[in-house]
């Protein structure tokens, strides 16, 4: 029996491996740092990481504003409680938190929300960055990364192998699964630029393509595996779930061959917007 598929606004779940995530810390961590050296602010009071993980972006962030009170918020208690192992140094000072960023609210006036790879976790960013921006004060800065991996290959692989990935050109898993990840919630730059611009002080608005440098076996499915497959494997049963690797793999590694060197290489696309409230 197949599971059911989760709700849209859970689509990401609770359960993360923080240790599959970590494999490719030096790559995520590059666009966490973009991100963070263009907020235009020397010295917040209040600084909200929000889907901080394992708090790796939010120790730096500490680091950044050693004045500040810090705060880390995430769903999932497996990265919390390694967020909370790792606490020293500058780190001691920061308060971890769980919450849900589809209906979070502050528990202090912030002066920086920065998020990092979350909002594409959480459906209708038509009310969830306004509600967001609508947190900050005059002067307070909304600072967002977000994947643009809907056009990517790998992930039109990976809604293609659910549709026809079974024996026989069969779809594999519920049609409930299917049709919650075929939605795709980030949105085109404009968008996020026009919901913002008319009450900002400062907008900058811009997207970058990484060429990630991979190593190992089925380097793109490991990578993959620590985020954007998560909702399709938490929504499979054993049987569907190796049914459905198998097949993914076979494809991805057709789509993006191992290198004569031994390298993966894996283009990457993401979107960005840091603005500063009038």
């Amino acid at each position: 029996m197949t599971q059911a598929a989760p709700h849209q606004r859970d689509l990401a779940g609770e359960s993360w491996n923080p240790g599959q995530y970590l494999k490719f810390e030096d790559n995520r961590l590059r666009p966490a740092l973009d991100l963070m050296g263009r907020i235009p602010l020397d010295n917040p009071q209040v600084v909200y990481d929000l889907g901080c993980g394992s708090g790796n972006v939010t120790r730096l962030l500490a680091d950044r504003w050693p004045d500040a009170d810090v705060v880390g918020m995430d769903n999932s208690p497996e990265m919390l409680a390694q967020a909370a192992a790792d606490s020293d140094g500058s780190a001691v000072r920061i308060r971890w938190q769980t919450g849900d960023l589809a209906g979070w609210q502050p528990d202090s006036a912030p002066s920086v929300l920065y998020s990092n790879a979350v909002i594409q976790w959480v459906p209708d960013h038509d009310e969830l960055v306004p509600r967001l921006w609508a947190m900050l004060p005059p002067g307070g800065c909304l600072a967002v990364q977000a994947p643009l991996s809907w056009d990517m290959r790998s992930h039109h692989l990976m809604r293609e192998t659910l549709a026809d990935g079974g024996p026989g050109g069969q779809a594999i898993g519920p049609a409930e699964l299917r049709q919650a990840v075929g939605n795709r919630w980030v949105q085109d730059p404009d968008f996020y630029y026009d919901l913002l611009a008319p009450q900002s002080a400062h907008l900058d608005v811009w997207t970058t393509e990484y060429q990630h440098v991979l190593y190992g076996d089925d380097a793109v499915l490991e990578w993959v595996t620590g985020t954007g497959l998560r909702p399709i494997l938490n929504g499979l049963d054993d049987n569907d779930r190796e049914t459905y690797l198998a097949e993914y793999r076979r494809r991805l590694n057709a789509e993006y061959p191992k290198r004569a060197d031994g390298v993966t290489l894996y283009p990457f696309r993401r979107l960005f917007f840091v603005a500063v409230r009038k």
